[in-house]
This record gives C-alpha cells, structure tokens and sequence, in this order.
C-alpha cells in the first residue's frame, strides 16, 4: 500500500511539472508576442499621424510618409486576388467535384503541394526572368503582382479544398437528388456554403501579399510616388491605369530600405502600419472560421 501511495505521488508530481512546463511555454509565447508589439509600437508610435499616410518620403522635399507604398500595396492586393481567386477556386473546383483520380490528378496535387513550399525569393527570380524578360513588363507592379498570383494559388486552391469538404455531403446528395444539375448544385449549394471557408483562405492569401518582400524585389521594384491627380477623370483614369506597368515599393519593401538606410523611426512607423493589418487579418480570419464551425 505505501509502494502505491508512493508511485501515486510520484504521478501527481510528474503531472504537476508537464503542466506548469505547458502553461509556462504558453505564457513565455504571450510575453514574446506582446512584447515585440510593444517594442515596436513604442518606437513607431510617434510616427503615425494622418499626413503619414499621405506623404511620399523625399529627402529633397523634407517629407516623409508612406503614401505611394500604401497605394502600391493596394494594386498588387488587388491584381494578384483577381487573378488568383478564380483560378485558384476553379482549380479546387475541379479538383473536388469533376477530377477522377488517377496519375494527372496526382501530379496536379503535387504540383500544388510544392509551390506552397517553393522560397519566395526563386518566384523573385522566375518573375524577373519570365514575366519580367520574356513578357517585357520589366521592374512593375503587374510584374509584382502576376509573381504574387503564383504564390498565393496553393494557399487559396488548398483552402477552397478543404471547405468544399466541409459541405455535407447530404447537402449535394438531396440537390442532386431533386433533378438539379452539378453546376448549378455547385453554384448555389456547395460555394455559397463553403463561402466561409473560402474567404479565410483569402484572408491569409492577403496577408502574404502584403508581408511579401524578397520576391518583390526583383519584380516590382522600390519606387514610392504617387501619381499626380486632379487633371481630369480622364487623365486621372489614365495615370491609375499606367502606373500599373511602372515601378512600385509595397510597404514591406520600404520597411526594408527605411532600415538599410538607417531610418529607423520610419522603418518603425511601418512596422506599426504591418503589425495593425496582421492583427487585423488574424482577427478576421478566426470570426470566419468560427461561423464556418
């Protein structure tokens, strides 16, 4: 009996420790996150006031600001996603509902599988050289953002996979069921229900995008000024629309060059500007996935 009081101790102590270790590593997680949030909100804090936002940095002009960045970021979002969603959920799509297995579908799914692990900086290099080169669109922000398109297609076809397979499966069964064709079963049952899911895998896509830097280096370039509006809806539209083809710095890219030329009080401020979205695209990509649950 004192043989099992003694194991039974030796238990609860054992299991004691494994808790306190647990609770520890997740607290230790928590004071690290907050503390870089807080360490990099003390020092870009001071930074951020509304003509921040507005401005070009510019040494010849005293200015400083994020303005063109901002608006850079804004195109290459833009671009990559209305590239990249419908080919990324036609491809789940297909993939879910039409393939049949077999040795094509196998290597599809590879493929897929393997772009999620490809280093940024090689689609840097294949964008430079292809879209870059080959197509003639040189140092731009659709160079930018058709080498973004190619990142973000395994995060988005992965995910559209995954909440097709969440719909039940009694949902297809009794749209089928009634005499409603697999299209139009798929529009109006199986997407607007995996909408949720969907949407999440957007939200992350975004995310990368804007995070990005390395493979933009090489495709889109590290420009920073805004096209000069206010000459007309024409003249304006046209500006908008050739600033496209022309260099452009997202603001991950500043924040690199704002440190490499020891800037760090603005390379801070932008850090806060990433930071806030991250928490922000994390904060919406739990209430999806909630409702989705």
């Amino acid at each position: 009996m004192e043989h099992n009081t003694v194991y039974r101790t030796r238990i609860k102590f054992l299991e004691l420790f494994l808790l306190a270790v647990i609770y520890g590593a997740a607290s230790l997680t928590v004071v690290f996150l907050l503390g870089v949030i807080g360490y990099v909100f003390l020092k870009g804090f001071p930074v951020l006031r509304p003509d921040f936002f507005t401005n070009v940095t510019s040494s010849l002009h005293g200015t400083m600001g994020i303005g063109g960045n901002l608006l850079n970021t804004l195109y290459l979002v833009v671009i990559a996603l209305f590239i990249g969603i419908p080919v990324g959920v036609g491809a789940a799509i297909y993939l879910n509902e039409y393939a049949r297995k077999g040795r094509l579908i196998d290597v599809i799914e590879f493929a897929i599988e393997t772009l999620a692990g490809i280093p940024s900086i090689l689609f840097g290099m294949f964008g430079m050289v292809f879209f870059g080169g080959t197509l003639g669109l040189g140092y731009s922000l659709l160079n930018g953002a058709l080498t973004l398109t190619l990142m973000i297609l395994s995060l988005v076809v992965q995910n559209t996979r995954e909440a097709l397979r969440a719909v039940p499966k009694s949902y297809k069964e009794g749209a089928l069921g009634m005499g409603a064709a697999k299209w139009h079963m798929i529009r109006t049952i199986l997407l607007p229900t995996a909408w949720p899911g969907i949407f999440t895998g957007v939200i992350l896509a975004v995310g990368r995008i804007v995070g990005e830097s390395a493979a933009l280096l090489y495709t889109a370039g590290s420009a920073r000024g805004l096209p000069g509006l206010g000459q007309g809806f024409w003249e304006d539209s046209s500006r908008l629309w050739g600033k496209v083809f022309e260099s452009g710095g997202s603001l991950a890219i500043e924040l690199y060059l704002q440190m490499q030329n020891g800037q760090y009080e603005l390379a801070f401020g932008i850090g806060c500007v990433l930071l806030l979205f991250v928490l922000l695209m994390n904060t919406l990509t739990r209430l999806m996935g909630s409702r989705m649950s």
